[in-house]
Formats: structure tokens, sequence, C-alpha cells
């Protein structure tokens, strides 16, 4: 498809998408997109948690998107622009014009992160955001990058509805969901704790922890387990010790925190203090299962973490041409190996970078048509593919647990099992991602 076909296609899907007047013009022709670059350079947004309980990993996040920007202007040792399997990225910027980029504070907070995006696009001109560390800030940040005509490319955000019911056209997503990681992590526990095991939930109040319950539930259900209960739990919470009391008189022999970041290390410390582990229910040996893991998160739980069961989207140890070229960049640029957030905003900025290249523009809908059914190798975790019908990546998925003893602050996980993809796959009309409609991409002109 030629430019100017795509950009009378924007035309047309534009009216659609019912914007009153457009997010910025900065050319004169009606075939305009939001923000099309004129001069010599492009802007780039990354929006992350600076402050709030995910703030570790985001900055995590804002690391890993400066190099980016770096090995994408043809500076340092060019990382994982060695390995991607597609060769349209050369060093010399996007579509030979400098990569820059301008920066926001989500605070992790959905009206905080729009208001920062809106921001970067109608003021610094950005035309990609990237970055999020939570999953009801990256879905109201897709929606206002659908309604202004830019590309969203979703940094840590875990819940289902991202790429579920609240999917849009404009936006792409990497990291691995809630349904990816029951389905990797059920026969693993099975294996380790058995089939008859009472669980006892405690979840984050919002739309991601609601559907890491959901899909771990229903996983390890699969296999026999039964629910005893599931407690919801504040996002602003950093004293969990009133909910830990009363899994002891639950009956539950696990307990499962469906926590991230901050959240999780003090509920597994406050979990350890009441000596969950020490104690023995229904004749086994009581266990804590921590769905989601970050490198960040288990640095910050120290020896609390040791045996404890989750999954994770990439981890620093793998040992693929593209991990060990994006470990080695960052190690030496950053002096400690990078977490698996910041893996997963350093190849969705790539991905960008490389779809507007084969797609010869920075329309947003020539963006969309050029990683819709993308499959790709060479920026960690394998063959990998961006499925057209709901922009979901699939690709494997990691069982960790919580090493026994770590040598150092970031061996503190040992990868237990890589799970193949296909075991993580799900079709797209799945019940738990059913609702909402992809729509058409919107250029905002």
């Amino acid at each position: 498809m030629s430019k100017s076909d795509l950009t009378r296609r924007g035309v047309m899907k534009a009216g659609a998408a019912g914007l009153a007047v457009p997010t910025i013009f900065t050319a004169g022709s009606a075939a305009a997109y939001t923000n099309e670059p004129t001069g010599g350079s492009v802007t780039l947004g990354f929006n992350v948690p600076q402050t709030g309980p995910y703030a570790d990993e985001g900055n995590d996040e804002l690391l890993a998107q400066q190099l980016a920007v770096e090995h994408l202007n043809g500076e340092g040792d060019g990382g994982c622009l060695n390995t991607f399997t597609s060769k349209a990225l050369q060093g010399n910027g996007i579509l030979g014009k400098k990569v820059e980029f301008v920066t926001g504070d989500t605070q992790t907070k959905s009206d905080a992160a729009r208001a920062s995006a809106k921001s970067m696009i109608e003021k610094d001109g950005a035309v990609m955001i990237n970055g999020g560390s939570s999953s009801g800030v990256a879905i109201a940040v897709q929606g206002l990058c659908q309604e202004a005509g830019v590309i969203f490319m979703a940094g840590l955000t875990h819940s289902n509805d991202t790429t579920g019911k609240d999917k849009k056209a404009n936006g792409f997503r990497h990291f691995f969901n809630g349904y990816m990681s029951g389905a990797a992590l059920a026969p693993v526990l099975e294996k380790e704790y058995g089939k008859d095991r009472r669980a006892y939930h405690l979840t984050a109040d919002y739309t991601w922890g609601w559907t890491q319950q959901e899909s771990i539930a229903a996983a390890t259900e699969a296999t026999g387990w039964e629910t005893v209960n599931n407690v919801l739990t504040p996002l602003a919470s950093t004293d969990f010790s009133s909910y830990i009391a009363p899994v002891l008189n639950s009956g539950a022999d696990v307990l499962v925190l469906n926590h991230y970041g901050g959240n999780m290390v003090n509920s597994l410390t406050n979990a350890i203090q009441f000596g969950l582990l020490d104690k023995e229910v229904n004749g086994k040996d009581f266990k804590i299962v921590v769905p989601l893991y970050s490198e960040l998160m288990a640095a910050g739980a120290g020896e609390n973490i040791k045996g404890v069961f989750g999954s994770m989207n990439w981890n620093w140890q793998l040992q693929d041409d593209g991990t060990k070229a994006f470990v080695k960049s960052f190690g030496e640029k950053y002096g400690k190996p990078p977490s698996n957030s910041a893996q997963t905003c350093y190849a969705q900025t790539l991905l960008y970078a490389d779809a507007c290249e084969r797609a010869g523009t920075f329309n947003p809908c020539g963006v969309v048509e050029a990683l819709e059914g993308f499959e790709f190798d060479g920026l960690g975790n394998g063959p990998t593919l961006y499925r057209a019908e709901d922009h979901q990546c699939f690709k494997d998925v990691l069982v960790v647990k919580g090493a026994e003893n770590p040598t150092n602050a970031y061996d503190t996980l040992e990868i237990v099992e890589i799970t193949p993809r296909a075991q993580v796959e799900y079709a797209p009309d799945h019940p738990m991602f059913a609702g909402g409609d992809l729509g058409s991409c919107n250029p905002g002109a």
C-alpha cells in the first residue's frame, strides 16, 4: 500500500473516530495526521511512573527507553538492532529523522497518566506514547491515544482487558497477560504442590488484579485446587497485616498474592511476619504464590521470596541472542541488569520505529498495518507474533521462583521453566477477553 493510499485511508477512518477537532495539525492538507514530523527530528513520549507504588519499575523503564533512543540514533553498540530479525532499522533515526523524546510521570494514577500523555501529544508533538507500569494507566492512556490519533506502545500492563474488552486499534502490547500467567503457572504448581490445595487470594482492587485473580483461580481450579476466598485490597495500601490475619483461620493452605511492585513487597513481608511459611495446614506445608514477578520486586522483598513461585514476561538470565545483546548494552551503561519492565519498553520502542521504517511513514494507520500479524525474533523470548485480531504479542512465558542461595541482588530469581508459546495461546474470542471492539485506526486528521 502506498503512502498516498494510507493517507486516504486515514482520512476516511478519521470521520468514524468522531473527534470534533483533531489534536494537532502540522501540515496544511486534509491528509495530515497527528503530529506529522516536518523537520529533521521526530518526538516520542515516554510516560512512566516516576513516583508512586510502581516507581521502581517506571524508573527502569525510562532508562531502557533512553537506551533505545541512543541505539536508534546510531549511538552506543546498537543493542538489539544487531539481533532483531527485521533489518529495517539502520541506526540513523526513524525514516532519516533524529529521535528525540519527552517524559511524563503517570504517578500510577489514570488521570495523571492521561494528563501527562495529553501534554506530550499536544504541547510537545509526540507521535507515539510508550510506557506505564499499571494496567489501569495503560487502558486510560490507550484510550486517549486512540482519540488523539497517535500510536500507544504499552509498557508493563498485565490485565487481560488491555487487549481484551478495552483493546484499541492504535494500541499494542508486547507484555504478556493474566491468562498467560495462569496457563504457565498452574501445571508447575500442580507438580510441586499437588492437586488437593485450598487457595486464599489477596487481590489489588483494579483491572489488573481482577483479571489476574480470575485467570490464576480458573487455571488452578482446573487442576483440582479450591479457591477459599478472594479479598480485594486498595492499590494505596502499604500495610497488609489486617488482610493477612484472616488467612490463618480460613482453612487455606496456599496464599496467592495478586499484588505488584511495592504492594507485593509489603504484603509478602507481612505474610512472612505472620509466620505463614512456618505453618502446616490440612496436613501440608503452607505455601505462598506471587503470580506476577519482577526482578525489582524480588530485590525489594529480599529473603522472603525464597522458594516462592511466580511468572515473568522476560528475565535477564535468558541466553537467546536478543537478551544477551540488551543485557550487555544496559549493563555497561547503567551498571546493573535490566528488569522485565525495562526490556518491554525497550522492545516496544524498537518495534514502533521498525514499523515506521517498514511502512515508510509515521502515519498511525501505516504503523498499525505494519505491526498487525508481524512475526519477529531477536528481541528476547524467542519467536514472537503480534496478533492482528487484538494486538497482543505471543511468545514464551517464564515460570520462576525465589532463589535459595542468591549470590547478589540480581540473581534472586531462578528460571524454573520456559513455557512454550503454544501453551499460553488462546483464541481471540476467549471468554476472558470478550467484549470490546478493536475498531479502526485513527490518524487524528
